[in-house]
């Protein structure tokens, strides 16, 4: 299995991560890396890591991959200004290139996955960046196919309504149609790439106490509740709203298969608080499957040899996991369509 794994931003810690993680020759074992960023970026970080015998095999593109070797895509041979801990320009442009050259290889089937090391999305906007953030990267260049931020670790999954939203935008932007939309790519990935065969969702409400029947907000008794009550009619386990305080605060969180939540820092500051450093950020929805480990570009420790690499190592073991789930999943689908046209037929095995 080839995975792709981006550079993300050259001033922040994920070169040095990626490094780390690559470091042990056992993880060879697993799988194909193939890094996409650049051989004078990742020699400068691996003088960082000092004690990584990490050698890179440059190749063009992913299709020339070699097992048992981290492969490396050199996407430019522009002579890189790296200032670590800073945003800059460069930092944006280049982390934009390697996306670019990592969704073309796995579109090309080059490559089984992506994973993208962390990017400054201040950095992406000084290099012109037109999106918030890779989620929506990803999808609006994946053929108009609607996605869904999951976060995912071996206890919780918790998805988003809303993505990278200000904060005063969110009201407005929570509909019956959106919520649906959500629920059912939501249902839909807990099946196909989690193999969870009727899989059950708690929805959070959006104001605080799921407005007290209607005393604080009536989003939960307007659009809310009837976006449930239509998935629930399509087959969807959906149950809510529940107060995303006491839901969290208490055990509810550990029943449901996966959480839905209105926006951005409802759902993450618990997933992460319960979390972090062993969860990972998978978009949802997409053709081909990416995540990311759950941190930032951590800037303040950039080139200091601190950052830790188990989140990434989670998000390329979850990549993993997931593309043998959505191939057995359809392996199995269309096996049962051969058996139904064989019976169809009168053919008996």
């Amino acid at each position: 299995m080839k995975i792709g794994i981006t550079i993300g931003d050259i001033n922040g810690i994920g070169p040095e991560v990626i490094i780390k993680a690559l470091s042990d020759p056992r993880v060879l074992k697993y799988f194909t890396p193939v890094i996409y960023g650049s051989y004078k970026v990742m020699a400068y970080h691996k003088n960082i890591v000092k004690d990584s015998n990490i050698n890179f095999h440059s190749i063009s593109d992913g299709s020339h991959a070699m097992e048992n070797r981290v492969n490396l895509v050199n996407c430019w041979d522009d002579n890189t200004n790296i200032t670590l801990g800073q945003a800059t320009v460069d930092s944006g442009q280049y982390a934009h290139i390697a996306m670019d050259k990592a969704l073309n290889d796995v579109k090309s089937g080059f490559i089984d996955a992506i994973v993208t090391a962390p990017i400054n999305k201040h950095a992406m906007q000084l290099a012109k960046f037109p999106y918030p953030g890779h989620t929506e990267y990803f999808t609006a260049n994946d053929s108009g196919n609607d996605s869904l931020m999951l976060m995912v670790s071996d206890d919780l999954k918790v998805a988003v309504v809303t993505n990278h939203l200000r904060l005063s935008d969110v009201a407005k932007s929570i509909t019956k149609d959106k919520i649906l939309e959500k629920l059912t790519t939501l249902n839909k990935t807990l099946i196909v790439d989690f193999g969870i065969e009727r899989p059950m969702v708690s929805v959070l409400g959006l104001n605080p106490h799921a407005s007290d029947e209607s005393f604080i907000g009536d989003e939960e008794e307007k659009i809310i509740i009837p976006a449930i009550i239509e998935a629930k009619k399509r087959g969807i386990l959906a149950f809510g709203p529940y107060a995303a305080d006491g839901f969290f605060g208490s055990s509810q969180w550990k029943k449901p298969d996966a959480v839905l939540a209105m926006y951005h820092d409802q759902g993450l500051i618990p997933f992460k608080a319960l979390s972090f450093g062993s969860g990972t950020n998978f978009t949802a929805g997409l053709s081909f499957i990416r995540t990311s480990p759950d941190h930032g570009t951590a800037y303040d420790i950039a080139g200091t040899n601190m950052a830790d690499e188990r989140s990434l190592i989670q998000a390329i073991f979850r990549a993993i996991d997931i593309t043998r789930s959505r191939k057995e999943y359809h392996s199995s689908r269309a096996n049962a369509l051969i058996r139904r046209e064989k019976q169809s037929a009168g053919i008996h095995e």
